[in-house]
């Protein structure tokens, strides 16, 4: 019987050597003469145990990790093809507390399939949302993604049908679907995690919305820094094609919808959707104004829905497995699950979806296990590079929508950054202010100026040059930023600026010169 050996191919297990412990294994396949196959997967994304090397034996999957390349000839040694006992054996990955504790629906198949087989992807529930959505009226499909709750993964959270519902309702000869992959967050990976680890379950939901709102065509807006997901999906959609799933008749229906995969720049700014538009357009990243939205005048001044990746990733298991069953996960007004990303200083980085509703605390404390360095956790910054520093004062915070908004936070696309006690949250928030000066389109005065005059007020602050008028003025400088800024850049940058000085200030009053000289 031919042994299936999975190795993974996300970028982040690339990164830590599994290139060199594929070779090192195929090398040993050969010599050793097995009848073995080898599976270049996703990552289940438990990145301190990559690479991790998986094994399918009649009694379930073994895996292994984190393996290097010296490590294999003793894991044949050990009887790998059979799951034998090594000292990097893990047993079933299922039972791994990190991904046993995790409710998995938007990443069920990531890191178990082949990225790019449609046999596998339909043996693990591929598909069935899609072939529900051709036999039904678009109307009923956005009905069903608004019962659900679906909101916005990119970090706006805004509902997902509403949206859908909006450009089905605004007339147009032409409509499309922007599926906004330009995730440049610090600490985010889910994104490229979903479009190497299973790129088809983004086609079936592009294709759902595009069946739901009358678009016909879609586009996903990568980011140049992602090569690998770029070359994932570029051949799952031509796979995808002639299966059937994309084209004149999506499955075999009356509905047609194709799509393409467009590399951006680099330029932070593209994230925001306009401004990505613009780009897509072959224009200059700018933020347009708003009016008009995009769903009523968007890409080539046509009807279009922007949505992030998980947003459309999370529309298959909806219109699967129904409504009412992702709407029964999570709080308040936040349903569904949410893939926690977790970076930085922390013990165990990685990917945990959850449905909403863990504090910070827990995720922080104990599924991230607390900091690598083993010193005390002093601030978690939630939302990316524009969200809040939170002290362990608030670590009692639901992961909510709602709830970080009420604390002047906000979850953005869910990555989490930990930081120990040697962080210094002055540098930290200048560091925002000069993230947005050099990422501002430059095209409003208070994202681009008042970024610039942060950098300077702050660099005075740090040099204990009249500490309180400089206080004052980045308070001044923040809120003009918050409430005049065109986007989200702007407006946002002083969350961490603010929460740093608000909640750390012991780090925003240096030591006198005077002092310091004695």
């Amino acid at each position: 019987m031919t042994v299936t050996i999975y190795i993974p191919r996300d970028s982040g297990a690339l990164a830590l050597g599994a290139e060199k412990v594929a070779k090192a294994i195929e090398q040993e396949v050969e010599i050793r003469a097995l009848d073995a196959k080898i599976v270049r997967n996703g990552s289940r994304g438990l990145y301190w145990l990559e690479p991790m090397v998986e094994v399918e034996t009649p009694a379930g999957r073994v895996a292994y990790g984190p393996v290097s390349a010296k490590d294999v000839a003793s894991m044949f040694d050990a009887g790998l093809v059979t799951g034998g006992q090594h000292p990097l054996s893990l047993g079933d990955p299922e039972q791994i507390p990190f991904l046993a504790k995790q409710t998995r629906l938007t990443f069920a198949r990531c890191g178990i399939t082949d990225p790019l087989s449609i046999h596998d992807y339909r043996a693990h529930g591929g598909l069935n949302g899609l072939e529900n959505a051709v036999k039904m009226a678009p109307a009923d499909i956005v009905a069903q993604v608004t019962e659900s709750g679906l909101r916005g993964r990119g970090g706006a959270g805004f509902p997902t049908g509403i949206k859908w519902k909006t450009v089905l309702d605004t007339a147009g000869d032409r409509k499309y679907i922007v599926c906004n992959a330009d995730e440049g967050d610090s600490g985010t990976f889910s994104d490229r995690m979903i479009m190497e680890g299973d790129p088809f379950v983004l086609i079936e939901g592009m294709a759902i919305a595009g069946i739901a709102t009358g678009a016909t065509k879609g586009f996903v807006y990568l980011r140049s820094e992602y090569p690998h997901a770029a070359t994932a999906m570029n051949a799952a959609v031509e796979i995808a094609r002639k299966a059937g799933i994309l084209g004149v008749n999506v499955l075999g229906s009356p509905h047609a919808f194709d799509m393409e995969i467009r590399v951006g720049a680099g330029a932070y700014v593209c994230g925001e959707e306009t401004s990505l538009l613009e780009s897509l357009e072959g224009k200059r990243g700018l933020v347009r104004a708003k009016p008009p939205l995009p769903a009523h005048k968007g890409l080539f001044g046509k009807p279009t829905v922007i949505n992030n990746v998980i947003s459309l990733a999370s529309v298959p298991i909806i219109m699967d497995r129904g409504a009412q069953f992702y709407k029964d996960f999570g709080m308040g007004r936040s349903r569904g699950t949410i893939p926690i990303q977790i970076a930085g200083n922390a013990r165990y980085g990685g990917l945990f979806e959850a449905a909403f509703g863990l504090t910070l605390g827990e995720i922080v404390d104990e599924i991230g296990g607390g900091t690598r360095s083993g010193r005390p956790v002093k601030a978690v910054q939630v939302g990316g590079p524009l969200g809040a520093y939170f002290p362990r004062a608030l670590f009692d915070t639901p992961f909510d929508y709602e709830a970080f908004a009420a604390k002047d936070g906000l979850i953005g696309h869910a990555g989490i950054v930990v930081f120990d006690d040697t962080a210094d949250m002055l540098k930290q928030a200048r560091f925002a202010m000069e993230f947005c000066a050099i990422e501002s389109c430059g095209k409003c005065t208070p994202c681009r100026l008042g970024s610039t005059r942060g950098v300077e007020t702050l660099d005075k602050l740090a040099r204990n040059i009249e500490p309180q008028k400089q206080i004052e003025l980045v308070t001044d400088l923040c809120n003009t930023m918050k409430f005049g800024s065109l986007c989200a850049l702007g407006g946002f940058t002083p969350y961490p600026v603010m929460s740093a000085l608000n909640h750390f200030p012991e780090d925003f009053r240096p030591t006198p010169i005077a002092e310091a000289a004695e």
